[in-house]
Protein backbone atom coordinates (compact mmCIF):
# COMPACT_ATOMS: atom_id res chain seq x y z
CA UNK A 1 0.00 0.00 0.00
CA UNK A 2 2.76 2.41 0.96
CA UNK A 3 4.58 1.71 -2.32
CA UNK A 4 1.43 2.61 -4.30
CA UNK A 5 1.13 5.86 -2.36
CA UNK A 6 4.73 6.76 -3.29
CA UNK A 7 4.17 6.06 -7.00
CA UNK A 8 0.96 8.12 -6.98
CA UNK A 9 2.76 10.94 -5.21
CA UNK A 10 5.57 11.01 -7.77
CA UNK A 11 3.03 11.08 -10.62
CA UNK A 12 1.18 13.87 -8.86
CA UNK A 13 4.41 15.84 -8.49
CA UNK A 14 4.96 15.54 -12.23
CA UNK A 15 1.39 16.60 -13.02
CA UNK A 16 1.52 19.65 -10.73
CA UNK A 17 5.15 20.46 -11.37
CA UNK A 18 4.20 23.86 -12.74
CA UNK A 19 3.63 24.91 -9.12
CA UNK A 20 6.54 23.17 -7.41
CA UNK A 21 9.98 23.81 -5.95
CA UNK A 22 13.31 25.73 -6.02
CA UNK A 23 16.77 26.24 -4.56
CA UNK A 24 18.44 29.59 -4.63
CA UNK A 25 22.15 29.13 -3.95
CA UNK A 26 22.68 27.70 -7.44
CA UNK A 27 21.92 28.87 -10.94
CA UNK A 28 18.42 28.60 -12.44
CA UNK A 29 18.49 29.19 -16.18
CA UNK A 30 15.68 30.80 -18.15
CA UNK A 31 14.43 32.82 -15.13
CA UNK A 32 15.45 36.40 -14.39
CA UNK A 33 13.94 36.45 -10.87
CA UNK A 34 16.18 34.43 -8.59
CA UNK A 35 16.62 36.07 -5.15
CA UNK A 36 19.31 34.53 -2.94
CA UNK A 37 18.19 32.45 0.04
CA UNK A 38 19.37 29.41 2.00
CA UNK A 39 16.26 27.46 0.93
CA UNK A 40 14.05 25.38 3.25
CA UNK A 41 15.20 23.30 6.22
CA UNK A 42 13.97 19.82 5.24
CA UNK A 43 12.54 20.00 1.71
CA UNK A 44 15.04 19.21 -1.05
CA UNK A 45 15.48 21.52 -4.03
CA UNK A 46 15.83 20.61 -7.69
CA UNK A 47 18.45 23.05 -9.13
CA UNK A 48 22.02 21.82 -8.76
CA UNK A 49 25.23 23.73 -8.06
CA UNK A 50 27.17 25.14 -10.96
CA UNK A 51 30.19 23.10 -12.02
CA UNK A 52 33.13 23.55 -9.65
CA UNK A 53 31.10 25.38 -6.97
CA UNK A 54 31.22 24.22 -3.33
CA UNK A 55 28.49 25.11 -0.80
CA UNK A 56 29.07 24.62 2.92
CA UNK A 57 25.96 24.78 5.10
CA UNK A 58 25.99 24.08 8.87
CA UNK A 59 22.75 23.40 10.78
CA UNK A 60 22.24 23.94 14.51
CA UNK A 61 19.27 22.18 16.16
CA UNK A 62 17.80 22.31 19.64
CA UNK A 63 15.20 19.53 19.97
CA UNK A 64 12.91 19.30 23.00
CA UNK A 65 10.74 16.17 23.23
CA UNK A 66 7.50 16.88 25.10
CA UNK A 67 5.87 13.45 24.64
CA UNK A 68 5.16 10.84 21.99
CA UNK A 69 2.48 9.43 19.69
CA UNK A 70 1.76 5.77 20.54
CA UNK A 71 0.95 2.87 18.17
CA UNK A 72 -2.64 4.12 17.87
CA UNK A 73 -1.54 7.70 17.11
CA UNK A 74 -2.64 8.97 20.52
CA UNK A 75 -0.55 11.73 22.06
CA UNK A 76 1.07 10.92 25.43
CA UNK A 77 2.84 13.74 27.25
CA UNK A 78 5.77 13.18 29.59
CA UNK A 79 4.81 13.15 33.28
CA UNK A 80 6.55 13.33 36.65
CA UNK A 81 9.22 15.74 35.37
CA UNK A 82 10.34 13.25 32.69
CA UNK A 83 12.03 15.06 29.82
CA UNK A 84 14.29 14.59 26.81
CA UNK A 85 16.21 17.11 24.76
CA UNK A 86 19.02 17.23 22.26
CA UNK A 87 21.57 19.62 20.76
CA UNK A 88 22.53 18.64 17.24
CA UNK A 89 25.06 20.05 14.80
CA UNK A 90 25.12 19.11 11.13
CA UNK A 91 27.38 20.03 8.23
CA UNK A 92 26.03 19.76 4.70
CA UNK A 93 28.37 20.04 1.71
CA UNK A 94 27.38 20.33 -1.96
CA UNK A 95 29.72 20.23 -4.95
CA UNK A 96 28.84 20.71 -8.61
CA UNK A 97 30.40 17.96 -10.74
CA UNK A 98 28.79 19.46 -13.85
CA UNK A 99 26.13 22.11 -14.43
CA UNK A 100 23.50 19.34 -14.14
CA UNK A 101 24.99 16.95 -11.59
CA UNK A 102 26.00 17.52 -7.97
CA UNK A 103 27.16 15.34 -5.08
CA UNK A 104 26.46 16.08 -1.41
CA UNK A 105 27.38 14.81 2.05
CA UNK A 106 25.84 15.28 5.50
CA UNK A 107 27.49 14.57 8.86
CA UNK A 108 25.92 14.89 12.32
CA UNK A 109 27.10 15.25 15.91
CA UNK A 110 24.62 15.30 18.79
CA UNK A 111 24.37 15.67 22.55
CA UNK A 112 21.44 13.86 24.19
CA UNK A 113 19.99 14.38 27.67
CA UNK A 114 17.13 12.49 29.33
CA UNK A 115 15.39 12.45 32.71
CA UNK A 116 13.15 9.48 33.40
CA UNK A 117 11.54 8.13 36.57
CA UNK A 118 13.88 10.10 38.82
CA UNK A 119 17.08 9.14 36.95
CA UNK A 120 19.01 11.27 34.47
CA UNK A 121 21.67 10.61 31.83
CA UNK A 122 23.46 12.33 28.98
CA UNK A 123 25.69 11.23 26.12
CA UNK A 124 27.26 12.67 22.98
CA UNK A 125 28.43 11.15 19.72
CA UNK A 126 28.30 11.12 15.94
CA UNK A 127 25.08 10.26 14.16
CA UNK A 128 24.59 8.50 10.85
CA UNK A 129 26.28 9.85 7.69
CA UNK A 130 24.54 10.50 4.37
CA UNK A 131 25.78 10.72 0.79
CA UNK A 132 23.46 12.28 -1.81
CA UNK A 133 23.54 12.84 -5.54
CA UNK A 134 21.18 14.91 -7.66
CA UNK A 135 20.90 15.11 -11.46
CA UNK A 136 18.89 17.87 -13.12
CA UNK A 137 16.56 16.35 -15.70
CA UNK A 138 14.90 19.59 -16.77
CA UNK A 139 15.88 23.22 -16.23
CA UNK A 140 13.16 25.71 -15.32
CA UNK A 141 11.88 27.56 -18.37
CA UNK A 142 8.58 29.34 -18.83
CA UNK A 143 5.82 27.36 -17.11
CA UNK A 144 8.05 24.27 -16.89
CA UNK A 145 9.70 23.64 -13.51
CA UNK A 146 13.17 22.43 -12.68
CA UNK A 147 13.02 18.63 -12.15
CA UNK A 148 15.79 16.51 -10.64
CA UNK A 149 16.33 12.82 -9.92
CA UNK A 150 17.61 12.04 -6.42
CA UNK A 151 19.73 9.28 -4.87
CA UNK A 152 20.84 8.92 -1.26
CA UNK A 153 22.79 6.46 0.87
CA UNK A 154 22.67 6.34 4.67
CA UNK A 155 25.62 4.78 6.47
CA UNK A 156 25.24 3.65 10.12
CA UNK A 157 28.06 5.66 11.70
CA UNK A 158 25.90 6.48 14.75
CA UNK A 159 25.85 4.07 17.69
CA UNK A 160 22.94 1.62 17.36
CA UNK A 161 23.73 -1.33 19.67
CA UNK A 162 25.30 -2.31 23.02
CA UNK A 163 23.35 0.39 24.81
CA UNK A 164 24.25 1.11 28.42
CA UNK A 165 21.02 0.82 30.50
CA UNK A 166 22.27 3.60 32.78
CA UNK A 167 22.36 5.97 29.79
CA UNK A 168 18.54 5.71 29.29
CA UNK A 169 18.98 5.44 25.51
CA UNK A 170 20.96 8.67 25.18
CA UNK A 171 24.01 6.78 23.89
CA UNK A 172 22.16 5.55 20.78
CA UNK A 173 22.68 8.09 18.00
CA UNK A 174 21.62 6.08 14.93
CA UNK A 175 18.63 7.16 12.85
CA UNK A 176 15.26 5.99 14.15
CA UNK A 177 14.18 5.11 10.61
CA UNK A 178 16.97 2.54 10.25
CA UNK A 179 19.37 2.36 13.16
CA UNK A 180 22.28 0.08 12.22
CA UNK A 181 21.27 -0.33 8.57
CA UNK A 182 22.59 0.93 5.26
CA UNK A 183 19.66 2.59 3.48
CA UNK A 184 19.49 3.45 -0.21
CA UNK A 185 16.88 5.92 -1.44
CA UNK A 186 15.52 7.23 -4.73
CA UNK A 187 13.26 10.15 -5.46
CA UNK A 188 12.08 13.04 -7.54
CA UNK A 189 12.34 16.75 -6.78
CA UNK A 190 10.61 19.64 -8.57
CA UNK A 191 11.19 23.42 -8.42
CA UNK A 192 9.22 26.43 -9.60
CA UNK A 193 9.43 30.22 -9.26
CA UNK A 194 6.08 32.06 -9.05
CA UNK A 195 7.02 35.61 -8.07
CA UNK A 196 7.12 36.53 -5.16
CA UNK A 197 7.09 32.82 -4.15
CA UNK A 198 9.42 29.89 -4.65
CA UNK A 199 7.60 26.58 -4.09
CA UNK A 200 9.33 23.30 -3.18
CA UNK A 201 8.34 19.60 -3.24
CA UNK A 202 9.95 16.16 -3.13
CA UNK A 203 9.03 12.47 -2.75
CA UNK A 204 11.75 9.97 -1.77
CA UNK A 205 11.49 6.21 -1.19
CA UNK A 206 14.11 4.53 1.06
CA UNK A 207 15.09 0.86 1.37
CA UNK A 208 16.99 -0.23 4.51
CA UNK A 209 19.25 -3.27 4.12
CA UNK A 210 19.30 -6.15 6.59
CA UNK A 211 21.20 -5.25 9.78
CA UNK A 212 22.47 -7.21 12.77
CA UNK A 213 21.83 -5.41 16.04
CA UNK A 214 22.90 -6.98 19.34
CA UNK A 215 23.05 -10.34 17.56
CA UNK A 216 19.52 -10.11 16.11
CA UNK A 217 18.77 -9.82 12.39
CA UNK A 218 16.75 -6.64 11.95
CA UNK A 219 14.97 -5.60 8.77
CA UNK A 220 13.66 -2.07 9.12
CA UNK A 221 10.59 -1.29 7.02
CA UNK A 222 10.83 0.65 3.78
CA UNK A 223 9.97 4.30 4.32
CA UNK A 224 8.68 7.14 2.18
CA UNK A 225 9.40 10.80 2.78
CA UNK A 226 7.33 13.69 1.41
CA UNK A 227 8.06 17.39 1.70
CA UNK A 228 6.27 20.51 0.52
CA UNK A 229 7.43 24.04 1.23
CA UNK A 230 7.33 27.62 0.01
CA UNK A 231 9.37 30.79 0.38
CA UNK A 232 7.92 34.30 0.22
CA UNK A 233 10.31 37.17 -0.55
CA UNK A 234 9.10 40.52 0.79
CA UNK A 235 11.71 43.11 1.85
CA UNK A 236 15.42 43.79 1.19
CA UNK A 237 16.70 40.23 1.40
CA UNK A 238 14.14 38.97 3.93
CA UNK A 239 11.97 35.94 3.22
CA UNK A 240 9.44 33.78 5.05
CA UNK A 241 9.51 29.98 4.80
CA UNK A 242 6.83 27.41 5.54
CA UNK A 243 7.16 23.62 5.18
CA UNK A 244 5.01 20.52 5.67
CA UNK A 245 7.10 17.35 6.10
CA UNK A 246 5.87 13.76 6.35
CA UNK A 247 7.33 10.27 6.73
CA UNK A 248 5.70 6.83 6.65
CA UNK A 249 7.54 3.58 7.43
CA UNK A 250 6.44 -0.06 7.56
CA UNK A 251 6.82 -2.59 10.38
CA UNK A 252 10.17 -4.01 11.52
CA UNK A 253 11.18 -7.66 11.15
CA UNK A 254 13.24 -9.44 13.84
CA UNK A 255 14.84 -12.71 12.67
CA UNK A 256 12.27 -12.85 9.86
CA UNK A 257 9.16 -12.18 11.97
CA UNK A 258 7.20 -8.94 11.83
CA UNK A 259 6.89 -6.95 15.06
CA UNK A 260 3.25 -5.80 15.28
CA UNK A 261 2.66 -2.04 15.55
CA UNK A 262 6.32 -1.19 14.96
CA UNK A 263 5.58 1.10 12.03
CA UNK A 264 6.37 4.79 12.21
CA UNK A 265 4.71 7.91 10.84
CA UNK A 266 4.98 11.61 11.52
CA UNK A 267 3.86 14.96 10.19
CA UNK A 268 5.69 18.19 11.01
CA UNK A 269 5.29 21.85 10.15
CA UNK A 270 8.20 24.29 9.91
CA UNK A 271 7.80 28.08 9.69
CA UNK A 272 10.89 30.25 9.48
CA UNK A 273 12.37 33.62 8.54
CA UNK A 274 15.56 34.24 6.58
CA UNK A 275 17.83 37.02 5.46
CA UNK A 276 20.22 36.70 2.52
CA UNK A 277 22.53 38.52 0.17
CA UNK A 278 24.87 37.29 -2.55
CA UNK A 279 27.57 36.38 -0.01
CA UNK A 280 25.70 34.61 2.81
CA UNK A 281 22.20 33.19 3.25
CA UNK A 282 20.64 32.61 6.70
CA UNK A 283 17.46 31.04 8.14
CA UNK A 284 15.95 30.69 11.63
CA UNK A 285 13.09 28.17 11.86
CA UNK A 286 10.81 26.37 14.31
CA UNK A 287 9.72 22.77 13.62
CA UNK A 288 6.84 21.06 15.44
CA UNK A 289 5.52 17.49 15.28
CA UNK A 290 1.72 17.68 14.93
CA UNK A 291 0.74 14.05 14.20
CA UNK A 292 2.31 10.61 14.10
CA UNK A 293 2.53 6.97 15.12
CA UNK A 294 5.29 5.48 17.31
CA UNK A 295 7.27 8.71 17.17
CA UNK A 296 8.53 11.41 19.51
CA UNK A 297 6.74 14.74 19.61
CA UNK A 298 9.42 17.41 19.21
CA UNK A 299 9.65 21.17 19.31
CA UNK A 300 12.82 22.13 17.42
CA UNK A 301 14.57 25.45 16.92
CA UNK A 302 16.93 25.49 13.93
CA UNK A 303 19.47 27.94 12.61
CA UNK A 304 21.39 27.52 9.37
CA UNK A 305 23.46 29.55 6.96
CA UNK A 306 25.14 28.85 3.63
CA UNK A 307 28.32 30.11 1.99
CA UNK A 308 29.41 29.43 -1.59
CA UNK A 309 33.07 29.02 -2.57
Amino acid sequence: MLRKIVLLTILTLLLVSSVACAANECEIRGNDWNPPSVGPITTWTAPVCAQGKLIAQPFFYFNRTRGFFDSESNYKSYVNKDSKWQWQEQIFLSYGLTDKWEIDALGTYQQNTRKFDGASAESAGFGDTYIFSSYCLLMEKGWLPCIAAWFQLKMPTGKYQKADPAKLGTDLNGATTGGGSYDHGYGLIVTKHIKPFIIHADAIWNFPLLARIDGIKIQHGDYAKYDLGAEYFFYKGFNLVFEINALAQGDIKEDGDYIPDSNQRYLTITPGIGWSNNIIQTLLAYQRTIAGTNTDVNDSFIFTFACTF
